[in-house]
């Protein structure tokens, strides 16, 4: 709705108001830089999260190390943030914006070293979980990272 409507002015104030009304949620407690966006308050109402989203679901493979999590609301829709290495030797820190199960969400431990996909071209921080990615790619992936590291 604001994307439509509003100026990047009237959005930094739409930023600046999440971060006051959910400070777990600001660019600074989710560990990005300024560039970030920012948490959409309901994704499924903003045209550049659903555009977003459509993008990262086709984005380039990447390991992310889950660092912490944070419920957005009871769905249970969580912001996840990941340590993320690129099979370019990139890292940064990712953020996903996830729709789980309480399974799943039980299921989450720091540490824990799960497939994302991100944008190369944009590098905006956000990443998405790559539910789809074949498990020998995750797997080549892995390994292609760990001998870079080793030398």
């Amino acid at each position: 709705m604001f994307s439509m409507f509003g100026s990047k002015k009237q959005k930094q104030k739409l930023n600046d108001m999440m971060a006051q009304l959910r400070p777990d949620l600001s660019r600074e407690s989710l560990g990005v830089g300024p560039d970030f966006p920012g948490v959409a308050p309901n994704p499924l109402l903003s045209s550049n999260a659903r555009k977003r989203n459509a993008e990262l679901r086709t984005g380039a493979l990447a390991l992310g190390v889950l660092v912490d999590w944070r419920e957005v609301n009871s769905n249970p829709r969580v912001v996840l943030m990941f340590d993320v290495e690129t099979a370019d030797g990139v890292s940064f820190r990712g953020i996903a914006d996830e729709s789980l199960t309480i399974t799943a969400l039980t299921r989450l431990a720091p540490g824990q070293t799960l497939p994302v996909r991100y944008r190369p071209a944009v590098m905006d921080h956000y990443v998405a979980l790559a539910r789809d990615a074949d498990p020998a790619q995750v797997q080549q992936l892995s390994e292609k990272i760990a001998s870079r590291k080793r030398t």
